[in-house]
């Protein structure tokens, strides 16, 4: 069985490096299984990719298809066109695209014209908000793939009311936390954190790079000042996305109270944010970490595809109100934070079980 493992964007690396890891444990076991890296450059400078293939020991990819930036439908173009052509060059016996990003869809359409089966990992998560060009790509997928590995039951509840038969759906837990387990113990403070005098769990994290958020700069500065204002004078601490950047430079942004720092390297940035007093974001990986982690997190959106982060973890909504953003930080400040679990099959096992299935499928 040649399967090709596809990975595009930042999010994406977290998610394919434990299911690497698994394969190349089985093809050295067994000799059952081959496959290839396939990189779509959606990300593809250093700070967003280079350093997470090298932290997670990440094989330098098979294939490197150069899509770069775009609009969303130059990018998904571009990456469809390439993919294509490595398919016909070399056909696969599957396809596993995970997340949902550009590439995650395109790839997956690229596939299923060329009558070549896809697995789709953390299938079946859903915000409902079609304003996030995340939700279409996810819809999209699961609306062609051939099989799917979900992070949650309800994720695979999700895709039963969509049609998709129980033999097609594999709740296998989440291979993000097998990333987050396998790291731990490697995580490194960040040069940051000394130059500017900063106390461990004494401090916010920040990121933000979602359009609804950083794309108007009068509602990006409010969002900045109503933290500014009810951190308890905490540091902040804001990695921040070359999207988000683009809009900071543009209008003269400056703040003594935030501190901006580039994109961070996978074991920096889990550093802090397992030392973090509180997250505030509007990520969706990071809302996953931070419930593993047991660190209060507030998210900046209306709904979110990781539902179990706020009924079972440490996550909560709080929208566009920025009363909420306050008394929420308030909240954190004062220790008044609800407590958090670990969901189910959130154990570090995930991308072993989803070779199993794999090489059960007599592909």
């Amino acid at each position: 069985m040649l399967v090709y493992i596809v990975a595009g964007a930042r999010p994406n690396f977290m998610k394919v490096a434990p299911i690497l890891k698994s394969l190349k444990l089985e093809k050295e076991k067994s000799n059952r299984i081959d496959f290839k890296l396939i990189h779509t450059g959606q990300h593809y400078d250093y700070n967003m990719s280079g350093s997470f293939f090298e932290q997670l020991e990440i094989q330098n990819p098979d294939i490197f298809l150069n899509a770069g930036s775009g609009t969303q439908a130059e990018q998904t173009a571009s990456v469809m066109v390439a993919f294509e052509r490595e398919l016909i060059k070399k056909r696969s016996s599957i396809v596993i695209v995970v997340g949902d990003v550009n590439s995650t869809m395109a790839c997956t359409i690229a596939a299923k014209k060329l009558n070549i089966p896809v697995a789709h990992v953390e299938a079946g998560i859903r915000s409902y908000d079609l304003t996030m060009p995340e939700e279409i790509n996810r819809l999209v997928t699961d609306s062609i793939a051939d099989y799917f590995f979900t992070t949650t039951i309800e994720a695979s509840q999700n895709l039963k009311r969509s049609n998709i038969s129980d033999d097609k759906i594999f709740f296998v837990g989440n291979t993000m936390i097998d990333t987050l387990l396998q790291n731990l113990h490697k995580l490194k403070e960040p040069s940051i954190v000394k130059e500017n005098n900063i106390e461990l769990q004494n401090y916010f994290i920040l990121t933000l790079h979602r359009p609804a958020n950083v794309d108007n700069y009068i509602k990006l500065k409010k969002i900045l000042y109503t933290i500014e204002k009810n951190n308890n004078g905490l540091p902040i601490i804001f990695p921040v996305h070359p999207r988000t950047n683009k809009v900071l430079i543009e209008n003269g942004f400056h703040s003594d109270k935030i501190i901006l720092t580039e994109p961070l390297g996978y074991h920096e940035f889990i550093f802090l944010i397992k030392n973090a007093k509180g997250i505030i974001t509007d990520s969706g990986g990071v809302t996953e970490e931070a419930t593993v982690l047991s660190v209060p997190c507030i998210t900046l959106r209306n709904s979110t595809e990781r539902p179990e982060t706020v009924s079972i973890g440490t996550n909560e909504l709080v929208g566009e109100s920025m009363v909420l953003l306050k008394e929420s930080i308030i909240k954190i400040v004062k220790n008044e934070w609800k407590s958090g679990a670990i969901p189910e099959r959130w154990d570090g096992q995930t991308a072993d079980r989803i070779v199993e299935v794999l090489l059960n499928l007599n592909l």
